[in-house]
């Protein structure tokens, strides 16, 4: 018997404010983006970092938790799992995108939605359940969403 694992699980700085909308059923998705940082010493022992840029996607109540309460800049975890989804762009290329979708989210540092922070006294824990990008088809629509420079907060 074979089994398999999908499941990620970052805690990052939000890139950008939620993004929130409507499918054509009336399901709610918000899309956010989220970084998260490495630093290690090299072999010479210069501190070196590296910052890998997240697209997370929330479904349902979860979603409607996000936009609310999420802002640019907060620290957030989140825990879901990985899923790539392909589409054609407007010249004919086919293009991918990986994003996790999320499963949970918990809000850190501090009460009120204040984000940066290493208090974890406010940390607020919502969890939903996520449906395939397969159950709804406009999204691919949307996919040309990117993290610019300028939207980083830091």
């Amino acid at each position: 018997m074979a089994s398999s694992l999908n499941k990620v699980q970052i805690i990052g700085n939000l890139t950008r404010d939620p993004e929130i909308k409507q499918t054509t059923n009336g399901q709610s998705v918000c899309t956010v983006g989220v970084a998260t940082n490495r630093t290690w010493k090299d072999q010479s022992g210069e501190k070196k970092e590296q910052v890998e840029y997240h697209t997370i996607v929330a479904w349902g109540k979860l979603a409607e938790i996000c936009g609310q309460y999420l802002k640019k800049g907060q620290k957030a975890y989140f825990d879901g799992r990985l899923q790539t989804r392909d589409w054609e762009g407007p010249d004919g290329v086919k293009k991918y995108r990986t994003e996790i979708v999320a499963e949970n989210m918990i809000m850190l540092g501090g009460r009120g939605g204040e984000g940066g922070g290493n208090s974890f006294g406010g940390d607020v824990d919502y969890s939903a359940s996520a449906p395939s990008v397969s159950d709804d088809p406009s999204r691919a629509s949307n996919s040309n969403d990117e993290i610019r420079i300028e939207d980083i907060p830091f």
